[in-house]
């Protein structure tokens, strides 16, 4: 038998949730597959895989993701555990903390950035004060 390493849910292209262009969605998306954003969200976004923003896409709320690769525009706070890209046309108002950041020339972005260790304590401050808001008997 051959040894196949087994896809994460963000390698896996299967399963891609997409918002294409001229959509518009207000509210939070909850997610553990990868996400594709072309449109307009207007809501935090929180996912245990990969988003990526369109050159086209907007997000006006905050973002939970394990990788982000984004070339449109996003006004709120990012939280990216693993890498995030900033392409070119990228957009970002809002404050950054991830472990890894490539930011290609021309990208622009307004906020603070904390990498590291710094960036992984606020990164689990704010998923714990999440869930302790949210009530014991809800149901997604």
């Amino acid at each position: 038998m051959l040894n196949r390493k087994e896809k994460t849910h963000f390698e896996n292209a299967d399963r891609v949730n997409k918002l294409v262009e001229g959509t518009k969605i207000i509210g939070d998306i909850i997610s553990e597959s990868n996400i594709r954003i072309d449109g307009e969200v207007q809501g935090n976004i929180t996912t245990s895989a990969k988003v990526v923003i369109g050159e086209n896409g907007l997000l006006k709320g905050n973002l939970q993701c394990q990788e982000a690769d984004i070339e449109g525009r996003i006004e709120g706070k990012l939280m990216v555990e693993g890498l995030l890209i900033l392409r070119e046309q990228s957009n970002i108002q809002g404050d950054i903390y991830t472990n890894k950041l490539h930011i290609e020339e021309g990208a622009i972005f307004l906020g603070a950035c904390k990498m590291g260790a710094a960036g992984n304590q606020k990164m689990s401050t704010s998923v714990s004060s999440a869930s302790a808001e949210e009530p014991e008997n809800t149901l997604y």
